[in-house]
């Protein structure tokens, strides 16, 4: 596994097996990487001839009182795991890398990051978008993977790369979760025990909403009050936001039919966790 922090030798080790052909893939990351990172990746090897990885916790797609400092980072394990996975290029640049001195050129989608996380964290999802157009431009990949449990920031992307002309396939894979059914996240490592074991309600609120809709409810209001009543009977919890919207232009139901996303971000402590699950409801 090559390793390299240097934009102009990622690029030039990128462009040998795109000239000869070759399918390249590229899963970007932050790093403190999990089983959830691991099934991407795991998944791109067996697709594509030459796989690349990033590591780069991205300054600009976090607010100024969010976790940026305390971020987990673990760099030799991280190598060391996708080492073992086959992984053929990892891109590690530095923050003044990506962003020199005197830089001001930033991406912005302004439709779907409006809504869900992006009401609540302005301005993330441009640092998402600028980044990724960055990266994007290094790698010059073919397929780049994402997981589900950011289903927002995959439909973003997926609208970025069809608006600028990308030709890149975005692969969404389903989310992993623990044996309790937590989704995967590097901040679960935040979560004490008491909240470890209350973060288990965001879960357990879809599994709610998922039933509700098997029995016939068609009304999203009662759904998201039974949801919100799961979550608030837990000592440690603070809803930031429980939606139910179509599942492809993220705008919000009157009725639950077709496909449709049901998500939710909530504090537990003062760790932010979100989660969603994505139904075919016949009309």
């Amino acid at each position: 596994m090559i390793i390299t922090g240097k934009i102009k030798k990622a690029r030039q080790i990128c462009a040998k097996p795109r000239s000869k052909a070759k399918v390249v893939g590229f899963v970007p990351t932050m790093g403190a990487l999990h089983k959830g990172h691991m099934s991407l990746v795991r998944r791109a090897n067996k697709e594509c001839d030459f796989l690349v990885v990033s590591i780069f916790v991205n300054p600009i797609q976090f607010g100024p009182d969010e976790d940026l400092a305390r971020y987990p980072r673990d760099f030799k394990n991280d190598e060391k795991v996708l080492k073992k996975a086959g992984v053929d290029l990892l891109f590690y640049p530095k923050p003044d890398s990506i962003y020199p001195k005197g830089f001001s050129t930033y991406v912005e989608e302004v439709n779907l990051s409006k809504m869900l996380c992006g009401k609540s964290r302005p301005g993330h999802f441009k640092g998402v978008c600028t980044v990724l157009t960055k990266l994007f431009n290094v790698i010059r990949p073919d397929i780049a993977y994402f997981g589900q449990k950011d289903y927002q920031q995959v439909q973003i992307v997926k609208r970025m790369v069809a608006d600028l002309n990308y030709n890149i396939k975005i692969k969404t894979l389903p989310i992993i979760r623990e044996k309790d059914n937590l989704a995967m996240s590097s901040r679960n490592s935040y979560l004490s025990l008491k909240e470890r074991k209350e973060s288990l309600c965001l879960y357990q609120a879809l599994l709610v909403a998922e039933d509700l809709i098997k029995k016939g409810e068609q009304n999203p209001a009662t759904i998201k009050a039974k949801m919100q009543g799961v979550v608030k009977s837990k000592k440690t919890t603070k809803i930031d936001y429980i939606e139910i919207v179509n599942a492809e232009n993220l705008e919000k139901v009157n009725k639950i039919a077709g496909k449709i996303l049901i998500a939710l971000a909530v504090y537990v402590g003062k760790t932010r966790l979100i989660d969603n699950i994505v139904l075919n409801v016949k009309k």
